[in-house]
Protein backbone atom coordinates (compact mmCIF):
# COMPACT_ATOMS: atom_id res chain seq x y z
CA UNK A 1 0.00 0.00 0.00
CA UNK A 2 3.02 2.32 0.27
CA UNK A 3 2.96 2.94 -3.51
CA UNK A 4 -0.51 4.46 -3.21
CA UNK A 5 -1.40 8.00 -2.21
CA UNK A 6 -3.87 7.78 0.66
CA UNK A 7 -6.33 10.09 2.34
CA UNK A 8 -7.66 10.17 5.91
CA UNK A 9 -11.06 11.45 6.93
CA UNK A 10 -13.56 11.23 9.76
CA UNK A 11 -17.28 10.77 9.15
CA UNK A 12 -19.63 11.65 11.99
CA UNK A 13 -22.78 9.75 12.91
CA UNK A 14 -24.15 11.72 15.83
CA UNK A 15 -21.64 11.19 18.61
CA UNK A 16 -19.95 8.30 16.77
CA UNK A 17 -16.88 9.03 14.65
CA UNK A 18 -15.68 6.63 11.97
CA UNK A 19 -12.11 7.21 10.85
CA UNK A 20 -11.22 6.12 7.34
CA UNK A 21 -8.06 5.53 5.39
CA UNK A 22 -9.03 5.58 1.71
CA UNK A 23 -7.38 6.07 -1.63
CA UNK A 24 -6.57 9.72 -2.28
CA UNK A 25 -8.77 9.71 -5.39
CA UNK A 26 -10.03 7.55 -8.24
CA UNK A 27 -6.77 7.96 -10.18
CA UNK A 28 -4.80 5.66 -7.87
CA UNK A 29 -3.63 2.30 -9.21
CA UNK A 30 -1.24 -0.32 -7.91
CA UNK A 31 -1.28 -3.87 -9.23
CA UNK A 32 2.41 -4.76 -9.69
CA UNK A 33 1.86 -8.51 -9.77
CA UNK A 34 -1.26 -8.38 -11.90
CA UNK A 35 -3.43 -9.96 -9.20
CA UNK A 36 -6.42 -7.73 -9.90
CA UNK A 37 -5.94 -7.94 -13.65
CA UNK A 38 -6.14 -11.73 -13.50
CA UNK A 39 -9.51 -11.31 -11.76
CA UNK A 40 -10.73 -9.06 -14.56
CA UNK A 41 -10.21 -5.80 -12.63
CA UNK A 42 -8.33 -3.39 -14.87
CA UNK A 43 -6.72 -0.01 -14.25
CA UNK A 44 -9.84 2.01 -15.07
CA UNK A 45 -11.92 0.32 -12.37
CA UNK A 46 -9.18 -0.73 -9.91
CA UNK A 47 -9.63 2.27 -7.60
CA UNK A 48 -13.43 2.19 -7.31
CA UNK A 49 -13.34 0.07 -4.14
CA UNK A 50 -11.19 2.55 -2.27
CA UNK A 51 -13.19 5.78 -2.09
CA UNK A 52 -16.39 6.73 -0.26
CA UNK A 53 -19.38 6.87 -2.59
CA UNK A 54 -22.66 8.73 -1.92
CA UNK A 55 -24.62 5.47 -1.78
CA UNK A 56 -22.35 4.11 0.94
CA UNK A 57 -22.96 7.25 3.00
CA UNK A 58 -26.72 6.87 2.54
CA UNK A 59 -26.54 3.22 3.63
CA UNK A 60 -24.45 3.99 6.70
CA UNK A 61 -26.74 6.83 7.81
CA UNK A 62 -29.76 4.56 7.33
CA UNK A 63 -28.24 1.64 9.22
CA UNK A 64 -26.82 3.62 12.15
CA UNK A 65 -30.08 3.44 14.14
CA UNK A 66 -31.38 0.22 12.60
CA UNK A 67 -32.30 -2.72 14.81
CA UNK A 68 -29.29 -5.02 14.40
CA UNK A 69 -29.10 -6.60 17.86
CA UNK A 70 -28.66 -10.39 17.71
CA UNK A 71 -28.67 -10.34 13.90
CA UNK A 72 -25.94 -11.88 11.79
CA UNK A 73 -25.20 -9.24 9.15
CA UNK A 74 -23.51 -9.43 5.74
CA UNK A 75 -22.30 -6.45 3.70
CA UNK A 76 -22.09 -7.33 0.02
CA UNK A 77 -19.61 -5.55 -2.24
CA UNK A 78 -18.40 -3.55 0.73
CA UNK A 79 -15.61 -1.52 -0.92
CA UNK A 80 -14.22 0.75 1.77
CA UNK A 81 -16.87 -0.79 4.07
CA UNK A 82 -18.16 2.27 5.87
CA UNK A 83 -21.30 0.48 7.10
CA UNK A 84 -19.31 -2.54 8.26
CA UNK A 85 -16.97 -0.29 10.24
CA UNK A 86 -19.92 1.54 11.79
CA UNK A 87 -21.65 -1.72 12.74
CA UNK A 88 -18.38 -3.07 14.12
CA UNK A 89 -18.14 0.04 16.29
CA UNK A 90 -21.60 -0.85 17.59
CA UNK A 91 -20.39 -4.41 18.35
CA UNK A 92 -22.75 -5.93 15.77
CA UNK A 93 -22.07 -9.35 14.22
CA UNK A 94 -20.86 -8.12 10.82
CA UNK A 95 -19.16 -9.94 7.95
CA UNK A 96 -17.93 -8.06 4.89
CA UNK A 97 -17.38 -9.31 1.34
CA UNK A 98 -15.96 -7.93 -1.88
CA UNK A 99 -14.30 -9.24 -5.03
CA UNK A 100 -11.38 -6.80 -5.06
CA UNK A 101 -8.10 -8.26 -3.72
CA UNK A 102 -7.12 -5.08 -1.83
CA UNK A 103 -10.33 -4.59 0.15
CA UNK A 104 -9.41 -6.66 3.20
CA UNK A 105 -6.16 -4.73 3.74
CA UNK A 106 -8.06 -1.46 3.99
CA UNK A 107 -10.85 -3.05 6.01
CA UNK A 108 -8.58 -4.34 8.76
CA UNK A 109 -6.48 -1.18 8.73
CA UNK A 110 -9.63 0.88 9.25
CA UNK A 111 -10.97 -1.47 11.91
CA UNK A 112 -7.73 -0.90 13.81
CA UNK A 113 -7.92 2.84 13.15
CA UNK A 114 -11.32 2.82 14.87
CA UNK A 115 -10.02 0.72 17.78
CA UNK A 116 -12.36 -2.11 16.83
CA UNK A 117 -11.97 -5.85 16.51
CA UNK A 118 -10.92 -7.32 13.16
CA UNK A 119 -13.92 -7.67 10.86
CA UNK A 120 -14.73 -11.06 9.36
CA UNK A 121 -14.10 -10.89 5.61
CA UNK A 122 -14.24 -13.21 2.63
CA UNK A 123 -13.30 -12.31 -0.93
CA UNK A 124 -16.10 -13.73 -3.04
CA UNK A 125 -17.40 -13.82 -6.58
CA UNK A 126 -21.21 -13.75 -6.71
CA UNK A 127 -21.07 -16.64 -9.16
CA UNK A 128 -18.95 -18.78 -6.80
CA UNK A 129 -21.05 -21.38 -5.00
CA UNK A 130 -18.24 -22.59 -2.75
CA UNK A 131 -17.75 -19.72 -0.32
CA UNK A 132 -17.74 -20.27 3.44
CA UNK A 133 -20.06 -17.45 4.44
CA UNK A 134 -23.13 -19.29 5.64
CA UNK A 135 -26.50 -17.59 6.13
CA UNK A 136 -27.51 -14.21 7.53
CA UNK A 137 -30.44 -12.37 9.12
CA UNK A 138 -29.65 -9.01 7.50
CA UNK A 139 -27.88 -8.40 4.18
CA UNK A 140 -26.86 -4.88 3.15
CA UNK A 141 -25.13 -3.27 0.20
CA UNK A 142 -24.82 -0.05 -1.79
CA UNK A 143 -24.40 0.78 -5.48
CA UNK A 144 -24.26 -2.83 -6.64
CA UNK A 145 -26.48 -2.69 -9.74
CA UNK A 146 -23.91 -1.74 -12.37
CA UNK A 147 -24.93 -4.08 -15.19
CA UNK A 148 -28.00 -6.04 -16.23
CA UNK A 149 -25.94 -9.23 -16.09
CA UNK A 150 -25.26 -8.62 -12.41
CA UNK A 151 -28.92 -8.58 -11.35
CA UNK A 152 -29.66 -12.30 -11.25
CA UNK A 153 -26.15 -13.07 -9.94
CA UNK A 154 -26.70 -10.69 -7.04
CA UNK A 155 -30.22 -11.93 -6.34
CA UNK A 156 -29.08 -15.55 -6.34
CA UNK A 157 -26.13 -14.68 -4.09
CA UNK A 158 -28.44 -12.92 -1.64
CA UNK A 159 -30.93 -15.77 -1.67
CA UNK A 160 -28.18 -18.35 -1.15
CA UNK A 161 -26.99 -16.51 1.98
CA UNK A 162 -30.33 -15.40 3.41
CA UNK A 163 -31.95 -17.18 6.31
CA UNK A 164 -35.60 -18.19 5.79
CA UNK A 165 -36.46 -15.03 7.72
CA UNK A 166 -34.24 -12.26 6.42
CA UNK A 167 -34.08 -8.54 5.70
CA UNK A 168 -32.16 -7.01 2.81
CA UNK A 169 -31.28 -3.32 2.46
CA UNK A 170 -29.78 -2.10 -0.81
CA UNK A 171 -29.05 1.52 -1.71
CA UNK A 172 -29.24 2.23 -5.43
CA UNK A 173 -28.13 5.66 -6.73
CA UNK A 174 -30.48 5.47 -9.70
CA UNK A 175 -28.83 3.25 -12.28
CA UNK A 176 -32.18 2.15 -13.69
CA UNK A 177 -32.16 -1.43 -12.43
CA UNK A 178 -33.94 -1.27 -9.09
CA UNK A 179 -37.18 -2.75 -10.42
CA UNK A 180 -35.27 -5.70 -11.88
CA UNK A 181 -33.64 -6.63 -8.58
CA UNK A 182 -37.03 -6.21 -6.88
CA UNK A 183 -38.63 -8.70 -9.25
CA UNK A 184 -35.81 -11.21 -8.77
CA UNK A 185 -35.99 -11.11 -4.97
CA UNK A 186 -39.78 -11.12 -4.94
CA UNK A 187 -39.63 -14.36 -6.93
CA UNK A 188 -37.90 -16.05 -3.97
CA UNK A 189 -40.32 -14.85 -1.33
CA UNK A 190 -39.23 -11.33 -0.41
CA UNK A 191 -41.64 -8.43 -0.12
CA UNK A 192 -40.07 -5.22 -1.43
CA UNK A 193 -40.46 -1.53 -0.69
CA UNK A 194 -38.68 1.60 -1.83
CA UNK A 195 -38.05 4.90 -0.13
CA UNK A 196 -36.07 8.06 -0.48
CA UNK A 197 -33.58 8.80 2.31
CA UNK A 198 -35.13 11.26 4.76
CA UNK A 199 -32.03 13.42 5.13
CA UNK A 200 -29.09 13.81 2.77
CA UNK A 201 -27.50 16.98 4.11
CA UNK A 202 -24.29 14.95 4.48
CA UNK A 203 -24.02 14.76 0.66
CA UNK A 204 -22.55 17.44 -1.58
CA UNK A 205 -25.17 16.84 -4.31
CA UNK A 206 -28.79 15.75 -4.53
CA UNK A 207 -29.25 11.99 -4.16
CA UNK A 208 -31.49 10.72 -6.94
CA UNK A 209 -31.60 7.09 -5.85
CA UNK A 210 -33.60 4.96 -3.44
CA UNK A 211 -33.24 2.75 -0.42
CA UNK A 212 -34.61 -0.66 -1.36
CA UNK A 213 -35.82 -2.84 1.49
CA UNK A 214 -36.79 -6.50 1.25
CA UNK A 215 -38.33 -8.66 3.98
CA UNK A 216 -38.97 -12.38 3.94
CA UNK A 217 -40.90 -14.06 6.72
CA UNK A 218 -41.89 -17.66 7.37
Amino acid sequence: MTALRLSYQTIEFGKTDIHLCTLRDKQEFHDPNGVAEKLGIHSGTWSLFGVVWPSSLVLAHFIVDYQTKSKRILEVGCGIALSSLLLNKQHADITATDFHPEVNKFLQRNALLNEGDPIAFERVDWADENDQLGNFDLIIGSDLLYEDGHIKLLADFINDHANPECEVILVDPGRGRKNKICRELESVGFVSSQQKPLHTDFLAQEFKGHILKFIRSV
